[in-house]
């Protein structure tokens, strides 16, 4: 990866907030079994000092699709008391050279691996923000240094929305969506086999060239799973029915599931719960999924991640990332995209009273204000396509105000409760 030139590259200062969205009021959402509620979205943002003044910046914290937000003891809370103590134990003072001379002082930390990786990730992207700080540079020229590509600036978005509606309402959530000029629609189905069989019918029946994505962990994640033979049907008729990907159809570590699932021709997608790079890769591997689904917030950032892309070059998978946070981990992202070579998707999640929306019917899940508000200004979005910033570093100025604005709330972020 990008090696920094002996600058003084000397971090005096590691800084991680916790901070809570409200969803007021929680909203219920019903599924197959039961009612998922929801309270809020929690965030860490990580910021990095060096002794030149400058700060670099990253969000944090466990991927909500593998809900590990307050599993085991653990919260976006007790991860940032991580970053302000043992993170920042390790590499305040140290001068740093390379990007993964802070990956080495990490892995020589007790952090458990799942909490490690997570630090890593976030203060890659923080030095990585820093390093185009210093040189004026956006992280895509950085990026495509070491691919040897031509950045692509100009990246197509697929809406990442729907969430346990009656199949009327993902239809109208999907028309708005194809009129805002997205590439795709993902939905989560999860309200029964036959609702979720006629909501794949409705969908494809209605939209016109937008692709339909399905995000199917609902299927085997809760205590009603619908069982391997349902699983298995309904992939097929997914995949009947011309569905772009079916996306984490199994459990993340059930490697023979994906294959079974596979050997049917279904398009499937998954990766964002691998808990390292090296996870991604492995999945690749086994030549199951379509589409490899890493996040630089959560597999070791850029210096991971370029792992993975090189792995899909001039394979049958293509590297799309999984994004479903904050603006400013969009436009993370957005970076490894435009370096990326056969890369060039990216998931766009659509929240309530998002500013950059201008339809009738809001589209959003759920509120999460603080998607928003954690930069200044706004993404550059028209009919669905992104133009990624070419300011220095992500590009972006990141609003230090939600320190305030938006205080840690302890508890879950959501919780399922189910039938008797």
């Amino acid at each position: 990866m990008f090696d920094f030139p002996k600058l003084d590259m000397r971090l005096t200062n590691i800084s991680g907030y916790a901070l809570s969205s409200p969803i007021d009021p929680p909203q219920n959402r019903r599924f197959s079994g039961g009612v998922r509620r929801l309270y809020k979205r929690d965030v860490v943002l990580v910021v990095v000092e060096t002794a030149d003044g400058l700060q670099g910046f990253a969000t944090a914290g466990a991927s909500s699709s593998a809900m590990r937000e307050y599993f085991d003891g653990d919260s976006h809370g007790t991860f940032a008391d991580i970053v302000n103590g043992t993170v920042a134990e390790s590499l305040t003072g140290e001068r740093i050279d390379s990007v993964t001379d802070a990956h080495d002082l990490l892995f020589e930390t007790d952090l458990p691996d799942r909490l490690l990786y997570e630090a890593i990730s976030a203060i890659d992207i923080a030095l990585y923000d820093l390093r185009g700080k210093e040189l004026g540079a956006p992280i895509y020229e950085l990026l495509t240094d070491d691919f040897g590509s031509e950045p692509t600036t100009e990246i197509p978005l697929y809406a990442s929305a729907g969430m346990y509606m009656e199949p009327e309402g993902y239809v109208g959530q999907a028309k708005t969506i194809e009129a805002l000029g997205f590439f795709g629609y993902k939905y989560r189905p999860g309200i029964g086999i036959e609702g979720d069989r006629k909501t794949v019918d409705m969908l494809t029946e209605t939209v016109g060239e937008m692709e339909i994505m399905l995000d199917v962990h609902t299927w085997w994640k809760l205590r009603d799973a619908y069982g391997e033979r349902a699983i298995a049907e309904l992939v097929e008729h997914a995949t009947d029915r011309g569905a772009y990907w079916i996306e984490e159809p199994v459990e993340p570590d059930d490697r023979e599931g994906y294959v079974a699932l596979a050997a049917s021709g279904a398009p499937l997608a998954g990766g964002e719960s691998e808990e390292t790079a090296a996870g991604l890769v492995e999945l690749g591997r086994t030549g199951a999924v379509d589409f490899l689904q890493g996040d630089v917030r959560h597999h070791e950032g850029y210096t991971g991640c370029t792992s993975a892309i090189e792995f899909c070059r001039g394979r049958d998978v293509t590297f799309v990332p999984h994004n479903f946070g904050t603006w400013l981990g969009l436009i993370a992202n957005a970076h490894l995209v435009a370096a990326a070579p056969e890369a060039g998707l990216l998931e766009y999640p659509i929240f309530a009273r998002d500013p950059l929306l201008q339809t009738d019917a809001d589209p959003g899940m759920y509120p999460f204000d603080l998607a928003f508000d954690i930069i200044h200004g706004e993404p550059s979005v028209t009919d669905g396509v992104l133009t990624v910033p070419d300011g220095p570093g992500l590009g972006l100025e990141v609003n230090l105000d939600v320190v305030e604005e938006y205080p840690f709330v302890e508890g879950p972020w959501t919780e399922f409760q189910y039938d008797e």
